[in-house]
């Protein structure tokens, strides 16, 4: 029998609202106790799959459950209604921390110690008063079947974190009704306390525990470039589950097939399976073990049991009828989507005064802060424009996702998410990637017939002078696999020939080994040295035998320094001088006279 949960921190309360969630009430209850929540309190309206019946019969098992009726005035929708009424509520009202999620939400920590605990430690220790944590879009991991198994074992697909379309956001919070309203995104400051003391006396963090700027106080629900954290927690959002989950609520009351949000449009915005995310998988035993004592009891076991069944049954019945099938086909098209491709409109149009008024006000209080307190810094993708084009980490390449394909200077590129950080993804859509190199490649290796690109990530500028130069014999290097495979892919989509690639590590244990040996198998007339630097000290003349030229691009001016301090030295006694127009060029050129 799970016993209820008690916190050093008091009262940590998750609460929702639900209608015909029977399938899934179990395992988001046991999910959310097992992060480290103590009470757990869900509204319920218009029931008719047993979510009522099992929260209540939860409830009276004393493990920090709570239900409660959510009635509805008429012209009112479920989640204000619901609102409204935990306001009230002592339980809410006393809470230390509050969270207001759905049902098809569910909190991942990421925070070191993996615990609700640990996390709202930090939260008290910097005094934050709320944190706001960014959603993780979930798609469907290509599953079209109805299954028992938990929707967090299931569905471990997501969009990039850096996808901003999927930064819609929900709020932890130490709940204080005298200043606040409980908001299904973030709690509402009340009116007559929004010109006071109190906006500037309470700290708001993101998901990684970094302040937030003043303006989501007062306006919004979603993260923006500069607001977005996952360090120390995130939603994961289930919005569509598999199709035939996503076919239940399409066809639930409305066996005329009338035009809902639960459309094509929505299902392509949402199904995104780009990546893996297993963070929260972290919970699963612990989840696991809660749910196994939940299903314990006779009562929650058949409950849980007839709530599948009857979906079950449901299903079924659909899949008599042709109208289904059409649907799940427009589910199967919209997959289909590339991820660039997506549109994501606003739930409501915005009004331009409104937003003018807010961010007037906004703009006074922050002109009236110290300069280095106005903005925080933005995530990683979006800093420098000279940081890596490339996402971090290893990169799984192996699901085969819909990808658009855009040119730049010539050279058909999938959008791919995987390889190309959220900045360049922009870059890339306008046709400007790398577009100084790509340019001046072929100039700068004229005389050349070989080229050994080092560190070159896709070897976007070896590969566009292959183009340039068809008889150009290219060796492209990088020692990051998964940038080897995507170039591979590119030249493969662009039909060139007369490139081999090499993935090798070029410094194991400090003496330049792996340079060694490919420098003697490829015997290069060019090098092209794109990454980290390889300093002067790494070459023998013996290697360099044949080599014409060596080229080191830049993006910033100030590389230029350090490059020839590294190289010019050593390389002059191998009888290399610098070219001076190569710098115009983005590139420092020492070339052998010929």
């Amino acid at each position: 029998m799970f016993a209820k949960q008690t916190s050093p921190h008091g009262s940590l309360v998750a609460l929702s609202t639900m209608k015909d969630e029977g399938p899934f009430v179990v395992e988001w209850v046991a999910h959310h106790l097992a992060v480290g929540f103590t009470e757990v309190m869900v509204y319920t309206n218009d029931c008719s799959d047993g979510t009522d019946t099992l929260l209540k019969r939860l409830e009276a098992m004393d493990i920090g459950v709570h239900h409660r009726e959510n009635v509805i005035p008429e012209g009112v929708k479920p989640h204000p209604s619901m609102l409204k009424l935990a306001a009230a509520e002592e339980l809410i009202i006393t809470s230390d921390w509050l969270l207001v999620l759905d049902a098809d939400e569910f909190m991942a920590i990421n925070h070191p110690s993996h615990s609700l605990d640990g996390l709202v430690a930090d939260l008290n220790a910097m005094n934050a008063s709320a944190m706001v944590l960014t959603w993780r879009i979930f798609g469907s991991s290509g599953i079209r079947d109805w299954s028992r198994q938990p929707v967090t074992d299931q569905f471990t697909r997501a969009a990039p974190e850096y996808w901003n379309k999927g930064w819609g956001t929900k709020t932890m919070l130490k709940f204080d009704p005298k200043y606040l309203r409980l908001g299904m995104h973030r709690p509402i400051i009340k009116s007559q306390h929004k010109e006071t003391d109190y906006p500037d006396s309470v700290l708001w963090v993101n998901g990684s525990g970094r302040p937030l700027e003043e303006w989501f106080k007062f306006r919004g629900w979603r993260s923006i470039r500069r607001t977005v954290g996952y360090d120390w927690a995130q939603i994961n959002h289930y919005a569509i589950k598999s199709m035939d989950a996503y076919s239940l609520r399409k066809f639930r009351g409305n066996a005329n097939l009338k035009k809902d949000k639960y459309n094509s449009d929505y299902w392509s915005l949402q199904d995104r399976n780009e990546v893996e995310d297993l963070t929260i998988t972290r919970h699963r035993d612990r989840r696991n073990a809660i749910m196994a004592a939940l299903l314990e009891d006779t009562e929650v076991r058949h409950l849980h049991e007839a709530a599948h069944a009857r979906a079950e049954a449901r299903l079924a019945d659909y899949a008599l009828s042709p109208d289904y099938h059409a649907y799940v086909q427009t589910l199967v098209d919209a997959s289909n989507v590339p991820i660039s491709q997506v549109s994501a409109k606003p739930p409501k149009a915005r009004d331009p005064e409104a937003v003018k008024a807010v961010q007037t006000k906004l703009e006074e209080r922050r002109n009236a802060q110290p300069k280095e307190e106005r903005r925080t810094p933005p995530p990683p993708g979006w800093g420098s424009p000279f940081a890596s084009p490339y996402v971090s980490g290893s990169g799984d390449l192996s699901a085969d996702i819909p990808l658009e394909v855009v040119e730049n200077q010539g050279l058909k590129l999938p959008l791919d998410p995987r390889v190309f950080t959220a900045a360049t993804l922009e870059v890339l859509q306008t046709g400007k990637f790398d577009r100084r190199h790509a340019r001046n490649i072929a100039g700068l290796l004229a005389g050349c017939g070989s080229l050994l690109d080092l560190d070159c990530g896709i070897g976007f500028s070896g590969l566009r002078a292959r183009v340039a130069l068809p008889d150009l014999r290219l060796v492209l290097h990088d020692e990051r696999q998964s940038l080897v495979t995507f170039s591979r892919r590119i030249a493969a989509l662009n039909e060139l020939g007369g490139v081999s690639w090499a993935a090798i590590t070029l410094n194991p244990e400090g003496i330049w080994s792996g340079l060694h040996q490919l420098l003697a198998k490829t015997r290069p007339e060019a090098i092209r040295l794109s990454g980290p630097l390889v300093p002067g000290e790494a070459f023998t003349d013996e290697l360099l035998t044949g080599v014409k030229r060596v080229l080191v691009p830049f993006l910033d001016p100030s590389e230029v320094t350090t490059a020839r301090a590294k190289l010019v030295p050593a390389l002059t006694a191998f009888g290399f001088v610098e070219d001076q127009g190569g710098e115009a060029a983005g590139t420092l050129v020492l070339a052998r006279p010929q």
